[in-house]
């Protein structure tokens, strides 16, 4: 077995398809099809159950996967091993995109005040940082903690989604509102929030289906246009920024645990190298 087919293994196995996870791993998809094709001919039964709409791991590739995780994490380990300076911890964080700005940049001040570490930040969605991280890619997520069940965690802020809109919005100085109120308003679309399905499955259950002048991938965007007037919509409270109100809506209620997620012990470099004290001061301040 190869260690590239076996790494597109796993790459489909966390993305549910083969095309996206011919993109997390940057190759065409006719390359991971055929390498799975390989693999399956190695070992002799189909690792996946393909449909048009998703793609599902039979029994013997849920036997192979944690193997298969292994060996991926062994290699980054080894190569790792091998090309670090002696002296200088390379460490790859990965970050969740929803993290406020100033949170990532208070610790990335603090590794670079550290000469023992050399700190690599790496942004995506919260699962796809899950699956960088069983790939041995990233050394440390941090992020909202859900789906991260069987992985060592640290908490470090539990926070409440807010509906948020301008100060200068008719509905500003509200004690509470109800989602009647909010009828005919514009919303605009945080693409990568994490309970966006939820958000959506609330305002639905209460009829109401607004129009979005905005669908963004970029919270500083989101939250300008917000403060500018251009619509409302919910977040985490930390992304709140000056020039928005957070106004109490009835029944919703949702809340979001963010924190590390590491599979290091307590003597391993990482953790000994301070960075997650870093981290957690960021989150005090």
């Amino acid at each position: 077995m190869d260690r590239l087919s076996l790494r597109y293994f796993i790459a489909i196995v966390d993305s549910g398809n083969f095309s996206r996870a011919a993109e997390l791993c940057r190759v065409a998809q006719p390359t991971v099809s055929a390498a799975i094709a390989r693999l399956e001919a190695e070992v002799g039964q189909p690792l996946f159950l393909r449909s048009n709409r998703r793609v599902e791991v039979t029994e013997a590739g849920a036997r192979l996967l944690p193997y298969a995780r292994r060996i991926e994490h062994e290699f980054e380990e080894a190569r790792r091993a091998i090309s670090e300076d002696a002296h200088t911890l390379h460490i790859r964080l990965g970050v969740a995109t929803t993290i406020p700005v100033q949170t990532i940049t208070r610790i990335a001040a603090a590794a670079l005040a550290n000469p023992a570490i050399r700190l690599e930040l790496i942004e995506r969605r919260p699962g796809e940082l899950l699956s960088l991280f069983d790939r041995g890619r990233v050394d440390l997520v941090l992020g909202p903690l859900d789906g991260t069940a069987g992985r060592r965690t640290t908490e470090l802020l539990r926070e409440p989604y807010v509906l948020v809109m301008s100060e200068r919005h008719r509905l500003a100085s509200a004690a509470s509102i109800t989602c009647e109120d909010l009828a005919g308003e514009p919303m605009l679309a945080r693409r990568h929030c994490e309970v966006l399905h939820r958000v959506s499955q609330f305002f639905t259950a209460r009829g109401i289906r607004p129009f979005f002048p905005v669908k963004s991938l970029h919270e500083e965007r989101v939250a300008a246009y917000v403060v500018a007037g251009l619509g409302v919509t919910v977040m985490p409270e930390s992304l709140m920024t000056p020039g928005m109100v957070a106004v109490p809506l009835e029944a919703f209620d949702l809340v979001r645990t963010v924190g590390v997620v590491t599979d290091s012990g307590a003597d391993s470099p990482v953790v000994t190298s301070g960075i997650l004290d870093h981290i957690a001061a960021a989150f005090e301040t």
